[in-house]
């Protein structure tokens, strides 16, 4: 089955337009999924909203958008002003500038999407751009009206197609400051940190995301399955709590040189070339 396209429109560098459709490139749709259910009778529990002083129902007719500007004070939005206020889409994805690949932060990456072209007759013009942008070594910044909302979106080369990921606001990507002022300015020894650089020479790898399990959805398939065949609940493995050494005997550990290995003989700094 084909995939779904999210969104239709074209790719558009000055004059170079290509009809392409954006696709879901990572979803949360696989997990297992929960619904709030009635204990005493099995039925699922239906959401409904009341009022906040009376408890009453509210019917959909008489409930508004509200923006709150004081204590319990709100400015009340009719659903066709929000609708007004919503910036047209010419489903247009103009690329605004090209950058260096490692130009932009990753923390301002929201969602990936594939970008690929609708139909052969797009074929040549998306292979263009797409092999221009992987031979300058670049990606585009470009903007569109996405899911109702005026959205930057970073394009780059892969594969047989292009990735384009939206990104975040600048006024939605907090400041690193807060989350760092208070660590200390340590001064790290040189054997500190030749056997830091030991222990990952020693684990260098590649990125394999298959590799990697979802152990919380693991644990929740085995206790539904548990429940529907009547078995005991599967236990929680305890883990070992963690041992309390001092930082170089870990390090030690860690890079193969035990306790009595380096009581004998200390780890010799790495050799620098003479330069």
């Amino acid at each position: 089955m084909a995939a779904k396209a999210n969104w239709k429109g074209f790719l558009k560098i000055g004059e170079v337009s290509c009809p392409v459709a954006l696709y879901t490139a990572a979803s949360a749709s696989e997990r297992i999924a929960f619904h709030t259910v009635n204990r005493a009778t099995g039925n699922r529990v239906q959401r409904q909203f009341v009022d906040g002083e009376t408890g009453r129902p509210v019917d959909r007719d008489d409930q508004v958008k509200g923006y709150e500007v004081g204590r319990g004070d709100y400015v009340m939005l009719e659903a066709d002003e929000v609708a007004a206020a919503l910036p047209d889409s010419d489903k247009t994805l103009s690329v605004t500038a090209f950058i260096a690949c490692g130009d932009i932060d990753d923390v301002y990456f929201d969602r990936p999407y594939y970008l690929a072209p609708v139909d052969r007759h797009a074929d040549e013009a998306f292979a263009l751009i797409r092999e221009g942008m992987r031979a300058k070594k670049v990606v585009a910044l470009a903007q569109t009206v996405l899911f109702r909302r005026v959205r930057t979106v970073l394009i780059r080369a892969h594969e047989a197609g292009l990735i384009a990921t939206t990104l975040n606001f600048d006024y939605e990507v907090r400041s690193a400051v807060q989350a760092f002022e208070d660590i200390a300015a340590v001064k790290i020894g040189d054997e500190m940190l030749d056997l830091a650089k030991h222990i990952i020479a020693t684990k260098q790898g590649a990125f394999k995301p298959e590799e990697f399990d979802d152990r919380y959805e693991a644990a929740l398939a085995d206790l539904v399955k548990a429940k529907l065949e009547g078995k005991a609940l599967p236990a929680r493995p305890r883990a070992a709590p963690p041992k309390t050494t001092d930082l170089m005997a870990a390090l030690r550990e860690s890079a193969g040189f035990g306790a009595k290995a380096a009581a004998k003989k200390p780890m010799a700094p790495a050799r620098r070339k003479a330069g």
